[in-house]
């Protein structure tokens, strides 16, 4: 178990930086001109690290981790997400060459941990981004119990919506943690999408009795919920025991046609809260354990594939630990040691304390 939390972290770290290939990937639309481009490079399996940075994703996936390895004796409340406002703005002066999304920049930036309720910004009708999803996994990590899930779901919403306040945003949020959380359960896969629904209505009481805009988010809150409905139902797996069925087809252009369907509001596939989850867990019900198809379909795309990407190895590493995975792919990662250290502290939080 405690391979799979630190392989949690470190794969996470592995999907952000091979999906961003320091900017030239995660910009580049076309899935085919990446695939060509890393056959040059010899393939996932021939694939070093070596110089390319981690973005944004990772650097407040650390974020996250370190405030609650830091502050493991506190639950889910207003004292811990103010906690949090420093190590965000820590993480805000590491954006060098990252990329960060302006919804993350201009949130952070109005964060106070000195009030009250310095953690909470108004409801955004532009804060569907993908910036709380990406940084979410390792709240699986510490909430990883189903007597816990109160909790994940309070923090994910919270941490979530510091940046991102609108279900699109940090919804993904709540099911990039949940899904940490159910391969930890060893839950099957195929119902992770339905279990979801499920702790989305938890959420969706949170939500209605936090009086922090909650007209607003029950409004908008099916933005988030239909289409991820419509993902299940596509994939034939909306009922209790069935598998994924993927077409014949569905090749490098047939995956990008797809993945930019999924939320039917912008090109940039996998650049919201909702779609950065769903194409991550498509790929990952098509992969299975196998971690080069893994990268070909999560992090190699004409899409936001750093977020995607980072996603998809958070959930590998927590099911899998680092089977199949060569260790050319993550032994030069960029803060492997501080990421590693992570992972173990996360571990000892739930078993060891």
């Amino acid at each position: 178990m405690e391979e799979r939390y630190e392989a949690c972290m470190i794969l996470h770290g592995v999907g952000d930086a091979m999906g961003y290939n320091r900017g030239k990937w995660e910009f580049n639309f076309s899935g085919e001109d990446i695939h060509k481009q890393l056959e040059q490079l010899g393939g996932v399996e021939s694939l070093s690290l070596k110089n390319w940075i981690v973005s944004d994703d990772t650097i407040l996936h650390l974020a996250i981790a370190e405030c609650l390895i830091e502050n493991k004796e506190l639950k889910p409340s207003d004292k811990l997400y103010l906690k949090l406002i420093p190590f965000y703005k820590s993480g805000m002066r590491d954006m060098k060459d990252r990329a960060p999304g302006n919804t993350t920049i201009d949130a952070v930036h109005k964060l106070r941990e000195t009030r009250e309720n310095g953690f909470q910004i108004a409801f955004n009708e532009k804060g569907g981004g993908c910036g709380a999803s990406m940084r979410s996994p390792c709240i699986g990590l510490r909430f990883s119990r189903p007597e816990q899930k109160n909790e994940l779901i309070e923090f994910a919403i919270e941490s979530g919506r510091m940046t991102h306040h609108h279900p699109l945003g940090y919804l993904g949020a709540v099911a990039a943690a949940l899904f940490t959380s159910y391969a930890l359960q060893g839950k099957n896969i195929n119902s992770w999408g339905r279990e979801a629904l499920k702790d989305f209505e938890l959420a969706k009481n949170y939500i209605e009795k936090s009086s922090h805009f909650p007209k607003e988010n029950s409004n908008t809150w099916n933005s988030f919920l239909n289409p991820w409905k419509e993902y299940l139902k596509i994939r034939k797996i909306d009922v209790e025991y069935s598998e994924a069925i993927f077409p014949e087809k569905y090749g490098v252009k047939e995956r990008d046609e797809f993945y930019k369907s999924i939320s039917g509001l912008r090109n940039w596939a996998g650049s919201l809260g909702l779609d950065s989850v769903l194409i991550a867990y498509d790929a990952l019900l098509a992969s299975k354990d196998d971690w080069i198809e893994l990268c070909k379909r999560a992090m190699l795309h004409g899409g936001d594939n750093d977020s995607t990407g980072c996603l998809a190895g958070a959930w590998y590493g927590a099911l899998y630990g680092f089977k199949n995975v060569p260790k050319i792919n993550y032994q030069s990662l960029e803060y492997k040691d501080r990421i590693s250290k992570c992972g173990k502290d996360l571990y000892s939080i739930q078993y060891l304390d």
